[in-house]
């Protein structure tokens, strides 16, 4: 894990545990605590404990009481419905893009897909996922409905990809990464099948190779 600079600790604690489990660094079936956490991010038990606490109301992990938290578990049954919900919702919300948003406001989130880039040349999880989600959100955010976004948020937050570490090590990410200037240009291009057809195939990477399969089950242990 990366450690947090002295700005925000909470909402950076938030990202780095979320991204972690997302990509599968935090484990399923071991408990962690606050304070183990936090020593390795460099700061006070309290911002990581707020952080695991908000993840937590948002039914992504689960107290152990007086030793910590862990994942809530989740199976491949749930990551195919997840999935699909994604395509349901994600892809007509970015589709309509190609009617609603302005040029400036689509190129503006050309700078982030540059970071996905190159975060994913450099084989950087964390900041490749960071900057991931800020796109899609970003994008879907440019139709203006809020309650889409806050949906797709937290269907990514409940996503595990557990294969994400093993793909950044073998330069795969690098493959998938130009597909979100590929969905720029064809906003650009008011081209809605180029859209649909990319975004698509975009999200079946996530169910597939990303995800990987769900790790089976192990004994408890106690993070360090």
């Amino acid at each position: 894990m990366q450690r947090l600079q002295r700005v925000s600790l909470r909402d950076q604690a938030l990202v780095i545990v979320r991204q972690a489990i997302v990509s599968g660094e935090i484990r399923p079936n071991e408990i962690y605590s606050a304070s183990a956490l936090a020593t390795r991010l460099g700061v006070s038990n309290s911002p990581v404990r707020e952080a695991m606490l908000t993840l937590v109301n948002q039914g992504i992990l689960e107290p152990v009481r007086n030793r910590g938290f862990r994942i809530v578990p989740i199976s491949e049954h749930d990551l195919d419905e997840i999935g699909e919900m994604r395509r349901m919702l994600e892809i007509p919300g970015v589709v309509a893009l190609v009617d609603r948003a302005r040029d400036e406001d689509i190129e503006a989130l050309r700078p982030v897909a540059t970071e996905i880039e190159e975060a994913a040349r450099r084989g950087d999880v964390s900041v490749f996922l960071e900057a991931d989600r800020r796109f899609h959100l970003g994008l879907l955010a440019l139709g203006g409905n809020s309650r889409l976004v806050d949906t797709i948020a937290q269907l990514r937050d409940q996503t595990r990809l557990y294969g994400v570490n093993a793909l950044a090590e073998q330069g795969t990410l690098q493959q998938t990464a130009p597909e979100h200037f590929e969905i720029l240009d064809a906003l650009l291009a008011r081209d809605a099948a180029a859209v649909e057809r990319i975004m698509a195939r975009h999200l079946d990477h996530i169910r597939g190779e990303w995800a990987g399969a769900v790790p089976a089950s192990t004994p408890a242990a106690d993070a360090t």
